[in-house]
């Protein structure tokens, strides 16, 4: 396993990866970094395959493109592309995780010539939608529901990641307990926040780390983003509205690829709008699984590593016939 910085047309990318063979690529979510997706790289490594996770644009090791509107949709799935062909491949499948879920789905949706299958983790394919930008949406439905804003429409701020900066290893202790599957309910965020708090104020500040976390492996991501801030990783929510925006062209497309989606059962994001993941197989259209991992929460690739290691190699052994 190696990580080097790799030039591709619209920036340079840092990427963790091992192994030989068909490529797969790894996609990280907010706020983690390519080193969560180390179980996975060995894994598929050692199964024969060419496993490649990058950190995403605007974190790590990756270049920092400055202005929000640097951050969209379009850009991320452009990056990949960017990524695939540097690496000297025609053809890939995509996995993504949280934030990275998304960008994996619409790398699949809109280059279904270059990704061959995709799988998606805690956060599953949703449609555009008709009516209107996103965020108006949820700020009707807090209003309606009285549960408080989702952090996503706070995270709409120009100055939404100062917070996390301010003390980057307790910012990142909290995220990382509060979305955690072995947090007792009481602690676990529900990504709602009542008036006058932000998200890091609704956890409290003496929290541990979750179990799969040591403080080698975290020291790590706090030097990392301690070096390279939150700016850019919140400037993908601050995009929501744009690639709503940018993307009607795919209203009603469908990902006709094989596909596959696990979730944790105790994942507080299954609980920030209805049927979360209910309903993918209209808009999936050969979805190999589905799976709910019990007791797991939100950092499957990291708190379930076997089981999700275990999960991608039935699927990928099952399209390319070697299973």
């Amino acid at each position: 396993m190696q990580t080097r910085r790799v030039k591709t047309d619209g920036l340079t990318q840092q990427v963790l990866e091992a192994g030989e063979g068909p490529l797969v690529v790894l996609l990280h979510g907010f706020p983690d970094l390519a080193i969560g997706w180390r179980a996975q790289v060995a894994a598929l490594a050692a199964a024969g395959y060419r496993a490649v996770a990058p950190d995403m644009r605007g974190y790590g090791g990756t270049d920092r493109p400055g202005g929000r509107d640097q951050h969209t949709i379009l850009h991320l799935v452009g990056d990949v592309v960017d990524l695939v062909r540097a690496l000297g491949e025609t053809s890939a499948v995509v996995v993504g995780h949280d934030w990275g879920a998304p960008v994996a789905w619409h790398c699949a949706l809109l280059r279904p010539d270059m990704f061959r299958a995709v799988a998606g983790l805690a956060v599953p394919f949703q449609a555009r939608r008709p009516g209107g930008p996103p965020i108006a949406a949820m700020k009707a439905i807090s209003a309606r529901t009285g549960r408080g804003d989702l952090y996503i429409a706070r995270f709409q701020a120009d100055d939404a990641h100062l917070p996390f900066e301010a003390d980057v290893a307790t910012a990142l202790r909290k995220a990382f307990y509060s979305y955690d599957g072995a947090t007792p309910d009481a602690n676990q965020s529900t990504g709602f926040l009542p008036p006058g708090e932000a998200f890091l104020s609704t956890i409290r500040d003496d929290v541990p780390l979750p179990p799969w976390l040591d403080e080698a492996h975290f020291s790590q991501y706090v030097a990392t983003f301690e070096a390279s801030g939150f700016r850019g990783p919140v400037d993908w929510y601050r995009c929501l509205d744009l690639n709503w925006a940018l993307t009607a062209f795919v209203q009603d497309k469908r990902i006709h690829q094989p596909s596959l989606f696990l979730v944790g059962e105790r994942d507080p994001v299954r609980h920030y709008a209805g049927a979360h993941e209910a309903g993918q197989s209209a808009w999936l259209t050969d979805l190999r699984g589905q799976h709910v991992i019990p007791g797991a929460g939100h950092w499957l690739p990291q708190e379930r590593a076997d089981e999700v290691n275990a999960r991608l190699l039935a699927f990928l052994a099952e399209i390319d016939g070697t299973g």
